[in-house]
């Protein structure tokens, strides 16, 4: 892994647009605070929200959350122009599910409404579905998997859904990326700072 266990940071990583920094600095973080919100994942999370079985708690709405991560692999692939950020959370709030399980259907969930694309209609409402009834079914609290570990399970790659807002003085810059490479915070404003 990347970085030290969340049981000696206490933090999680909340990978972010470069433009989005300024605000956030400011403003701190909130679920539907980003341009791509509406444009790119509403529609996304409130499929996925509609499969959501009765015994996940009620708190648990995709469609509100902040998404972070627990931790990366070495061989994590970044964006570019983007920046990673630890935050601090109140673990009581949060809840874990596998992304891959989410990733695998988004391109299909947006592509099915191209007219060249509209036969990944019929993926979404079979495999997809399956998909995401397993995304809930193997998903738990954050203290719970805290306990379990599905994070450190092969396949598992755990989301962090967080159900709070983030203030500013919760949140650490910790790397700036170009270009799918990654400067600790530190290196970057060696190299542009003059």
């Amino acid at each position: 892994m990347l970085f030290p266990d969340y049981k000696e940071t206490k933090a999680v990583y909340h990978i972010t647009s470069v433009n989005d920094l300024g605000k956030i600095l400011k403003e701190g973080i909130k679920y539907d605070d980003k341009d791509t919100y509406l444009s790119k994942y509403l529609g996304f999370h409130k499929f996925i929200d509609s499969i959501k079985p009765l015994e996940i708690p009620d708190f648990v709405v995709r469609e509100k959350a902040i998404f972070a991560s627990l931790n990366f692999e070495e061989t994590h692939k970044w964006h570019s122009h983007s920046v990673l950020l630890e935050i601090k959370i109140n673990p009581e709030k949060c809840w874990i599910a596998n992304e891959n399980l989410a990733n695998r259907i988004y391109e299909p969930f947006i592509l099915k409404d191209i007219d060249r694309f509209n036969y990944a209609d019929k993926y979404i409402k079979t495999e997809g579905e399956k998909m995401i009834e397993k995304y809930w079914k193997t998903s738990l609290s954050f203290t719970k998997n805290l306990e379990l570990r599905n994070d450190c399970k092969k396949g598992y790659d755990a989301e962090v859904m967080i159900f709070h807002p983030i203030h500013p003085q919760e949140i650490k810059i910790l790397a700036i990326v170009s270009d799918h490479r990654m400067m600790l915070i530190d290196d970057w404003e060696k190299v542009h700072h003059n």
